[in-house]
């Protein structure tokens, strides 16, 4: 009897020693787009887009590809981003960075500004330099390649030749000569790819271009089908840098756009990819993907997915035929690689109670910040905002200060102090997707008397759901999202309060308001106009992952 207890024991031990360890996608869940990625040594650093929010484009450090830090954002002083009166879907387009000869490289758009631009730093930490543009390159999605030789190149996205397009979608990708010294473009624009993989079907939005090498072979891989559920990602070759370009007859490499919509676990609008070689030779993408909960609804925008690439034939595979983007994979390194704790994959857990000196990375503004309009250090514990007149439907700077939605399935609340001196001052917590798409969650007053209000956006104007008394001073409110839909609750005293208003969270969704960017959970305050002096005080905010996986 012992014998057999102690070969079925031996028998469990042995299965789940054999059981690798996994990594789970997405890698960074919530609105981090159009992930650009590369490796310094044993390093590796990733970087998204951000659109309108301040800091822009945050960088991501891994010694392993799967347990991911955050270690700063590449445009985070003033002078470095103009992104005042930029509607949220404008601002920063998809960024690409590229480390050669000690040196690390950021290109991106500022399309509400200077256009493409390109920054340096000796570390991705920082500090960067400040933008030097690129004007003779109009166009978006911009990327830097190294040959082996030392020159470097630019490839973007740009109209199509003599800028006359055959149809609705119709564009090309370019290339220019880059000057690292002088951090500029010269020579002619040449045209790589025209249209897409096939011109005689009317391939659209051929964009977010990078170029790689790989035994005597240039590759240009670039997204196909535009950023929505028929996204995919494609791949061309050459012997010369400047092409000829040949599709791969079994394009696309990436995409999901076939399945089953009713399959379980659905990863969707998969593309804008990247690649990155370690230094064993294993090959890995990063791109985005959407979790849809409900009819390709999704509040949590385009995410960063990350999956193995096989070579084959000359040609990388990310996902071939049917296959789906898993939610787990073995990890890349299991050998050095202990254990997976990678705070911004699900389930995302965080509290904090404000006893830093600064924000946490994860903190983002609507816009570049122009005044000093908030405190950690008034009263230490305690984040102090100066109510604002201007509120997050117009395109100026509310006092907002927020932090992505990560899960369809999540929970978020505040404590906060706010006395409202009138019925224009409301503080609490707004769950934003855009200038016209967003429900607040607030403290105000009515008729003299303290009440907790809730609203719904709509084109021109605030529309009230609801309202309840609440006895004044300190008070706690709450959002609960549960795919598609959205309760609230608030206490001041032992016990939490439902309202009655059940909201749907498909109007937060990007099918629904349109738009590039995900759901933000913000802090805010606004006195609707007014010039005011009141404040509002902060004691803690949190965020817990609910979903079942």
């Amino acid at each position: 009897m012992k014998f057999l207890f102690t070969a079925f024991l031996a028998m469990i031990l042995g299965i789940a020693a054999a059981q690798p360890m996994q990594y789970r996608n997405p890698i960074l869940s919530g609105f981090y787009p159009d992930p650009s990625i590369c490796r310094a040594g044993d390093d590796y650093y990733l970087v998204n887009s951000t659109f309108v929010y301040f800091p822009g484009l945050p960088i991501f450090h891994s010694k392993d590809l799967v347990n991911w830090k955050q270690i700063g954002h590449a445009l985070d002083r003033p002078e470095q981003l103009k992104l005042d009166g930029a509607g949220v879907s404008a601002g920063l387009y998809a960024p690409s960075i590229t480390y050669h000869n000690g040196k690390f490289y950021l290109v991106c758009t500022n399309v509400s500004d200077i256009g493409n631009f390109v920054i340096t730093a000796d570390h991705p930490a920082g500090p960067w330099s400040n933008p030097v543009s690129l004007p003779n390159m109009p166009g978006i999605d911009p990327s830097i390649f190294f040959d082996d030789n030392g020159d470097g190149y630019i490839v973007w996205n740009s109209d199509p030749p003599d800028n006359k397009a055959l149809y609705e979608g119709h564009r090309a990708i370019r290339m220019m000569r880059f000057d690292e010294k002088k951090l500029t473009v010269t020579g002619e624009h040449k045209i790589l790819v025209n249209g897409g993989t096939d011109l005689s079907k009317k391939p659209i939005w051929i964009e977010g271009p990078h170029l790689y090498k790989k035994d005597g072979w240039y590759y240009l891989m670039a997204a196909e089908g535009g950023t929505e559920f028929n996204h995919s990602e494609v791949i061309f070759r050459s012997r010369n840098v400047d092409g000829p370009y040949v599709p791969y007859e079994r394009n696309p490499i990436l995409t999901q756009r076939h399945l089953d919509p009713n399959r379980s676990n659905q990863v969707t609008s998969t593309g804008h990819a990247d690649l990155v070689e370690t230094k064993d030779g294993k090959w890995y993408a990063v791109f985005l993907g959407c979790r849809p909960y409900d009819d390709d609804h999704y509040n949590t925008g385009r995410e960063t997915f990350m999956a193995p690439v096989q070579w084959k034939d000359g040609w990388p595979h990310i996902l071939e035929g049917d296959q789906a983007v898993q939610l787990f994979y073995p990890v890349p390194f299991p050998q050095t690689t202990v254990s997976v704790k990678n705070p911004y994959s699900n389930p995302v857990q965080f509290t904090d109670d404000f006893n830093n000196k600064k924000l946490d990375f994860r903190y983002i503004f609507l816009r570049t910040p122009r005044e000093q309009w908030y405190s950690l250090t008034e009263k230490p514990g305690e984040l102090m905002m100066n109510l604002r007149p201007e509120t997050v439907s117009g395109k100026a700077q509310p006092a907002f200060i927020g932090f992505r939605q990560q899960s369809a399935n999540c929970l978020a609340s505040t404590r906060l102090k706010f006395t409202a001196k009138s019925p224009n001052e409301k503080a609490g917590i707004v769950l934003f997707q855009n200038e016209t798409h967003h429900y607040f969650l607030c403290i105000s007053v009515d008729a003299g008397k303290p009440v907790v209000q809730l609203f719904k956006s709509s084109a021109d104007s605030l529309v009230m759901l609801e309202q309840g008394p609440i006895p004044g001073g300190a008070a706690e409110l709450s959002v609960k999202v549960n795919g598609p839909t959205i309760s609230f609750r608030y206490k001041n005293g032992k016990d939490w309060k439902e309202l009655n208003t059940i909201a749907d969270a498909r109007f937060l969704s990007t099918h629904t308001a349109g738009g590039f960017v995900g759901a933000i959970i913000g802090l805010y305050g606004s006195s609707m106009g007014q010039k005011t002096s009141s404040k509002v005080y902060f004691q803690q905010v949190s965020y817990s992952d609910l979903s079942k996986q």
